[in-house]
């Protein structure tokens, strides 16, 4: 068998995934296709500096260009950063503002795993209000799990199907984007192991394409609101960390949702 070196498989699996030959990677990367073919192959052994062109060229996400340098032999160069750590100090202080300054709507920071590592106060009202259990929230909360799990919001999700079915595409698209991830894999594997869920979700929809804004309503006891939601990255970092935050900001979709939020706050 034809030995491959783990370099190599790397390169062609992320041009698989962006679309892109040979030829295609060389002339982003301003180099020849032969050369890019010997490095696939393990004939030549790249430079720091030509890895790096080729994951720029590859337009790959900070975590993967490390694990692309460690493949060819280098060490990482992007840092992993803990959230609380006073490293990053100044971007938390950043998330705590958009937070604030986004009350009175509900706003989440998730992490790559739609882990819930920072909230505002509206949003953990709408959590409070619409969960079905409140002792089923993990922790960290999750947000995949909370839409999936019948003890979590799924019971109050107006037209759960179409909601939950642009939420699993979304993780879906995570996991086919990237190098396997099992964390994204072992999220996918329980939220469609829960009871009721489709198991033509098993496998990504590539034909439905990824909607600007996710649409999705709750309605308990007589009380419904209407939201959409936006989400927000960082635009130039240079932490792992903070390239995979999310920002979900969620926007009443209509005045009486306006009014149904204020009396969730308890402000009507």
């Amino acid at each position: 068998m034809k030995h491959i070196h783990p370099l190599g498989r790397l390169l062609k699996h992320w041009r698989t995934v962006r679309h892109m030959s040979q030829l295609d990677l060389a002339l982003s990367a301003s180099v020849s296709a032969r050369h890019v073919s010997f490095i696939e192959t393990g004939r030549s052994r790249p430079s720091r500096e030509m890895v790096l062109q080729l994951a720029g060229a590859l337009e790959l996400p900070l975590r993967e260009s490390n694990v692309l340098l460690e493949a060819a032999g280098f060490a990482q160069v992007y840092r992993q950063t803990d959230l609380d750590d006073p490293a990053l100090a100044q971007a938390r202080q950043a998330l705590d503002f958009i937070m604030k300054a986004h009350e009175p709507y509900p706003a989440l920071v998730l992490d790559r795993y739609w882990n819930i590592v920072m909230s505002n106060p509206p949003s953990m009202r709408v959590l409070g209000h619409f969960m079905a259990d409140p002792a089923a929230i993990t922790q960290p909360p999750n947000a995949v799990r909370l839409t999936f799990d019948p003890n979590g919001l799924r019971p109050f999700i107006v037209d759960w199907e179409p909601a939950a079915a642009f939420v699993i595409d979304r993780v879906h698209r995570d996991a086919l984007g990237g190098a396997p991830d099992e964390g994204t894999l072992a999220l996918l594997d329980e939220v469609l192991s829960y009871p009721g869920v489709p198991a033509e979700w098993a496998l990504p929809n590539l034909d439905r394409p990824p909607a600007p804004l996710l649409p999705v309503s709750f309605e308990r006891d007589g009380l419904r609101v209407d939201l959409f939601t936006m989400m927000t990255t960082f635009g130039t970092p240079q932490d792992v960390t903070l390239q995979e935050l999310r920002i979900e900001s969620f926007y009443p979709a209509n005045p009486e949702s306006e009014a149904a939020l204020a009396r969730i706050s308890g402000d009507a």
